[in-house]
């Protein structure tokens, strides 16, 4: 059996680019933050939903993937983000910011309740198009993101492997990292075979991850 290569992910074309850009530059809007299940919005189109350890900068991502500076709450301290937030994007997505997991200061029954709510959300969605699973360029895939790798194999959710921080590896350094990341996924049979590297700071991957997400049906 060939191994997927798990390239990276191509700069989108033109009609695709200017989809992605015009989807994130309409009204975003926060919706609510949710503690458990029975508390999500209608499921009324389809969503996508951003995951990752905590200090990966998904806060950071979310913000200039929709240019707004302080749209989605960036925090010094890991796990503080205890809930699921939806944001709207005009009316025809959902963007889900997932709790930051990997934490070792939240106490132990704080971070089993996130769990659960993970669990349920990641299983139970019928609406989620794609799950976003942010690696640190600086550290690649750990044990900690195996766990969540797993859980979206079980759930059958299609994940897409979106490295962060880019602009803190060095160019000699980046293949190294993205031969762990791309060895890792091969047990993953729902990861997509495409990696997304981004730089919040920089920009870098903002157009290709705006032109897949306004791509997905």
């Amino acid at each position: 059996m060939t191994a997927l290569p798990f390239p990276l992910a191509p700069v989108p074309e033109p009609d695709a680019a200017e989809r992605g850009r015009l989807m994130f530059a309409g009204p975003v809007e926060f919706v609510k933050g949710v503690v458990a299940m029975e508390g999500l919005p209608p499921a009324d189109r389809g969503e996508v939903c951003f995951a990752g350890r905590s200090n990966v900068g998904k806060s950071s991502l979310i913000n200039a993937l929709t240019g707004r500076k302080n749209l989605a709450r960036a925090s010094n301290t890991p796990g503080r983000t205890q809930e699921i937030n939806y944001f709207a994007l005009g009316e025809s997505r959902y963007l889900v910011d997932l709790p930051g997991y990997g934490f070792a200061e939240a106490p132990v029954a704080v971070v089993a309740r996130w769990q659960a709510l993970l669990k349920a959300y990641l299983g139970g969605r019928a609406t989620l198009r794609r799950a976003f699973v942010l690696i640190d360029m600086r550290h690649g895939i750990k044990p900690v993101d195996e766990e969540i790798l797993t859980l979206l194999d079980r759930a059958a959710v299609p994940f897409q492997t979106v490295l962060t921080k880019a602009d803190k590896v060095k160019a000699a350094d980046r293949e190294k990292v993205l031969a762990q990341v791309r060895a890792a996924l091969q047990k993953h049979p729902a990861a997509y075979p495409e990696l997304v590297v981004t730089s919040a700071e920089k920009g870098d991957g903002i157009e290709t991850l705006r032109g897949i997400i306004a791509g997905l049906e």
